[in-house]
């Protein structure tokens, strides 16, 4: 069973499954799609966070595709350049990318299948070409002049006919198709070698051989970026050469008789774990999104757990003890005492010690308004390329228990302009960070910017029976929460909690240039009722009205276990509707 934000990578992955691959063999192959089909939302140049387990292993895993800051990636640099904040579009924002890499060491550990079978259904698509998605054509719509006037390279590949493409129009990227078949041309330059080293061949020739050198080589051109200056990037070949992706233990909270699972310090996940811990002991109503009471109860504890996520997670030396302390039983209660009938107009972290106060970040107001247009997850483009973030979601679970759940972002198309050579651009998720050292998210070389990507597992009695996640930014977190609630509290199933109106606050700092915030926001579903509405805005939410389906892109997998026997377990998927974007496909 598999689930994606893509019908084609839905289809590479059903495919493989049901050609006798694995989950992972699945996943891999989806996920490669995903950077041709999604160049908007993701691409090579961009990082990814997985989390999985596998069914020969006792435990789950985190996959770690987020690429660290390069070594000339500075803060003195960025001052040096006249900047107050690390820009939102530009190479100069780009951490060492992490996704392909990720993508390859899953395949070579937990995977059957040979890199080029899994690499086929991408290839195919670059190559032969794919239809544009409404959305990927919008996006070059909106930033057709920049393209135009400051990113050339981006016009050749994304405007061939001098215009931006037609949703439904035939997209080719024969540059990506051939860094690709470098990739499987390296693997079978080992013939006598293992699966793994073969594949191992494949990552050493990703960072070490054209693609490094041609990212080496673009980067020290000068280009526009979002703050409409030029600047060129700092990323080098010797940078790639020096990272390889890598797994981790997740950080887990138990919840009403399951465990969820998410990823650590260096990712918003802990803020998910820490809202589920402040709203455990609630009474089922009061932690129910449809209720006035629910509602209000988790758009304050989002606020109080993502002002957390804002002053203590990260990347810094502290940030795993201080991602414990923040779900330390005293911590919480002291923290779910502050969730009053009002809606909080402040941003509220909290302190870890009684010595050292928590990183406060500058808080600058966003007047409110009109629902975003990114409210369905895609990203909102300016024209100067500045993205308020988006991403994919890929989740399989297969016949003999494996499951996993991956969220691919960053490189997107307006991200910076296009490597000619290569086909995509290069991320911008250093805009995570700040320029300030008291920070545990401040700009360092080596160190990892502290990623929205955040998928979920869901553990009963030691086995994962839930995978999900979804695109959305800072969003993906609050998304998350009402599903996860719905199902294990109020036990609808996934598709249900999936449809159900939801809603998010806009209360916290946005992770995303130009980082800033609206106090007491609120924004909800018009179907969650008026009543509901009504009463938010009562206890003092600035609640902002979305259409009927606009908030979240969740999709999930699962494994019901029945009897505990293999005849009687069955799998899952389930995929938003929102957008008409979301597959769910299985057999």
């Amino acid at each position: 069973m598999s689930s994606s934000t893509h019908w084609l990578a839905t289809a590479a992955a059903q495919s493989v499954l049901e050609r006798g691959g694995n989950a992972f063999d699945a996943v891999v192959a989806g996920g490669f799609v995903l950077h041709v089909v999604e160049p908007h939302l993701n691409g090579p140049g961009g990082d990814l966070v997985g989390l999985f387990h596998a069914a020969d292993e006792a435990s789950p895993r985190v996959l770690v595709g987020q690429g660290p800051a390069p070594a000339g990636a500075t803060i003195g640099h960025m001052r040096g350049e006249g900047l107050d904040a690390v820009p939102g579009a530009g190479a100069l924002a780009a951490a060492i990318p992490g996704a392909v890499d990720a993508w390859l060491l899953l395949l070579r550990d937990h995977g059957t299948w040979e890199l080029a079978d899994v690499l086929g259904y991408a290839i195919g698509y670059a190559r032969d070409g794919h239809p544009m998605l409404p959305a990927a054509a919008a996006v070059i719509g909106r930033v057709a002049d920049l393209f135009r006037e400051s990113w050339p390279s981006s016009a050749a590949l994304w405007m061939p006919q001098g215009r931006p493409p037609v949703a439904g129009e035939l997209h080719r990227n024969p540059a990506y198709a051939a860094v690709l078949e470098e990739l499987v041309l390296a693997s079978e330059a080992r013939p006598g070698g293992t699966r793994a080293q073969r594949i191992d061949a494949a990552r050493e020739e990703w960072r070490t051989g054209r693609v490094a050198r041609a990212i080496d080589a673009f980067v020290r051109t000068p280009h526009r970026h979002s703050d409409g200056r030029d600047h060129a990037g700092v990323l080098t070949a010797a940078d790639l050469a020096g990272f390889a992706a890598s797994y981790e233990e997740p950080m887990t909270v138990p919840f009403r008789g399951r465990v969820v699972a998410k990823a650590g310090a260096w990712s918003q996940g802990p803020a998910l774990l820490q809202a589920l811990a402040l709203l455990d002991p609630l009474d089922d109503a009061d932690v129910d999104p449809a209720t006035a009471s629910g509602a209000h109860n988790v758009l304050e504890a989002l606020k109080l757990a993502l002002a957390d996520r804002d002053a203590h997670l990260g990347d810094g030396v502290d940030a795993a003890a201080d991602a414990a302390r923040m779900l330390a039983a005293d911590y919480i209660s002291e923290r779910r005492a502050l969730i009053g009938d009002r809606a909080s107009t402040t941003w509220r972290a909290g302190w870890l010690s009684e010595s050292t106060a928590p990183f406060a970040p500058p808080l600058a107001e966003t007047a409110a308004g009109p629902a975003p247009r990114g409210a369905t997850g895609e990203p909102t483009v300016a024209r100067t390329g500045e993205t308020r973030g988006d991403t994919c979601q890929i989740d399989v679970v297969d016949r003999w228990g494996n499951i996993v759940a991956v969220t691919p972002s960053g490189g997107w198309l307006q991200s910076s302009p296009t490597i000619p050579e290569l086909g995509f651009c290069l991320g911008t998720r250093l805009q995570m960070t700040w320029l300030d050292e008291r920070s545990s998210a401040a700009l360092r070389p080596g160190h990892r910017p502290r990623t929205t990507l955040s998928p979920t597992l869901v553990l009963r009695d030691g086995r994962t029976e839930i995978a999900l996640g979804t695109p959305g930014g800072d969003q993906q977190e609050q998304w998350q929460l009402p599903m996860l609630l719905r199902m294990l509290v109020g036990g609808w199933n996934a598709q249900q909690a999936i449809d159900a109106p939801t809603l998010h606050t806009t209360a916290v700092i946005d992770s995303f240039w130009p980082r800033t915030w609206t106090p007491a926001g609120a924004v909800v579903e018009s179907r969650l009722g008026d009543d509901v509405i009504a009463s938010l805005a009562a206890r003092g939410h600035d609640v902002v009205r979305a259409a009927d389906w606009a908030l979240g892109r969740l999709s999930a997998v699962g494994i019901d276990a029945g009897d505990g026997t293999a005849a009687e377990r069955t799998l899952w998927a389930a995929a938003n509707p929102r957008g008409q974007q979301g597959y769910a496909a299985g057999r």
